[in-house]
């Protein structure tokens, strides 16, 4: 049986760009200093600082109490994030398998691979599902994963015509990672 509402832990990793790898970075290093971060995800330096702090609002990070200097903090994972955390991992390395940069699914690509994954093909569906997002968002996030490989497009021979959305076999694997 189809889902009629989207998964909130995989809509809140996809909403922001860098969450997905930042999570998963710091599950495999169990914390890291925010230059090593810089470094090692290769972001610009506001872009690190509102994923921390995206992640820090949704009680995933926080600031090492127990560590170093207030001008070079460490940052570790909480309890919660630790759950999140594994499944970023999880996603994060779909993503390398398949070729997908870091960073380069839109906010709502990853719930729109999980929707379409579980059945939900068509655009109307996949609005019911995904329903704070807006026609535009899901139109630019089907067309990013489009690009990258992930969803074929097929026009219905309707009237009036209507659109199916399918997984490819990289957007399959991305799928599984998502569940």
């Amino acid at each position: 049986m189809r889902s009629t509402t989207a998964d909130p832990l995989l809509v809140q990793l996809g909403s922001h760009r860098w969450l997905v790898p930042l999570l998963a970075d710091l599950a495999a290093h169990r914390g890291a200093r925010f230059v090593e971060l810089v470094h090692r995800l290769g972001l610009p330096r506001d872009s690190l600082t509102r994923t921390l702090d995206a992640a820090a609002a949704l009680g995933w990070v926080q600031r090492n109490p127990g560590h170093g200097h207030p001008l070079r903090p460490e940052y570790i994972l909480t309890e919660a994030g630790q759950f999140a955390a594994t499944r970023a991992a999880t996603i994060a390395e779909a993503q390398r398998a398949i070729g997908l940069p870091p960073g380069a699914a839109t906010r709502w690509g990853l719930p729109l691979v999980a929707g379409i994954g579980a059945g939900h093909g068509r655009f109307n569906a996949l609005s019911r599902l995904l329903a704070p997002a807006t026609p535009r968002a899901l139109s630019q996030g089907l067309t990013a994963l489009g690009r990258h490989g992930l969803v074929t497009r097929e026009i219905l021979d309707l009237r009036p015509p209507a659109s199916c959305y399918e997984l490819t076999e990289n957007g399959q694997r991305l799928a599984a990672a998502c569940t």
